[in-house]
């Protein structure tokens, strides 16, 4: 945060405080999906893939894991290639708790999906930091065989329905400066694709909560890192 916007919000910090607060305190807690967190399926170039991440990544919202992220994503792939995945996100964390968490796992792999970002920011992680951890796990990924990391934007939180303004608005602009800070790490970095997917502005998208992904949401989200894995690892092939 630049110092510009820091004297920008100071004269809210008070009423931002309070949102903050009210919102915790009113959140529907909704439970991660129960569901297998790893498997095997499909046929074609074997492919193995890491899902990594925070709550979204976890499939909160979802009924069942074979409705949210990694069920969708796996029947996407499925058709394409020979798909071994694995499942390592927990609600709430952050992304230096979860590069503490990917240096204890030792299964190697070929590509990578991470949700991560929102609890960095709504823990006010400055973004240098948080760029750097950034590339601090892709360094770790790398180490263990991953040859494409696929990156989940930070959600568009202006446009979260459990978000009061200008709490939104705020939690909005900061989540912007964190993708553009993405984008220029993924422009300069062969191995990263920063996942673009535009969505439009319908409350079915959402779960009960105002904060996580629906099945809906999910299987677009699914959809989108499935056609970049497959352009990677299984592309068409040209006469």
């Amino acid at each position: 945060m630049t110092t510009a916007h820091l004297w920008l919000r100071l004269p809210l910090l008070p009423l931002l405080l309070a949102q903050g607060l009210a919102v915790r305190n009113r959140a529907l807690i909704l439970p991660e999906p129960p569901g297998p967190r790893q498997g095997q399926t499909g046929r074609g170039p074997a492919l193995r893939l890491l899902i990594l991440g925070d709550s979204a990544a976890a499939g909160v919202g979802a009924p069942d894991q074979s409705e949210a992220l990694a069920g969708h994503l796996a029947r996407a792939l499925a058709p394409n290639v020979s798909l071994t995945w694995q499942l390592e996100a927990r609600t709430g964390v952050t992304s230096a708790q979860t590069l503490r968490h990917l240096h204890k796992i030792d299964t190697t792999f070929d590509a990578a999906l991470i949700s991560l970002g929102v609890n960095d920011l709504t823990r006010a992680v400055p973004r240098a930091r948080w760029l750097a951890t950034q590339r601090a796990l892709h360094a770790a990924l790398r180490a263990k065989g991953v040859r494409q990391i696929l990156m989940t934007p930070v959600p568009p939180m202006h446009l979260f329905p459990a978000l009061p303004a200008p709490l939104n608005w705020v939690l909005g602009q900061e989540a912007k400066r964190y993708n553009h800070a993405l984008t220029a790490l993924a422009q300069n970095t062969p191995d990263l694709h920063l996942l673009d997917f535009t969505l439009p502005m319908d409350p079915s998208l959402m779960a009960a909560d105002g904060f996580h992904p629906a099945p809906a949401l999910y299987r677009l989200w699914a959809d989108t890192a499935a056609r970049a894995l497959v352009n990677t690892f299984a592309p068409p092939q040209t006469s």
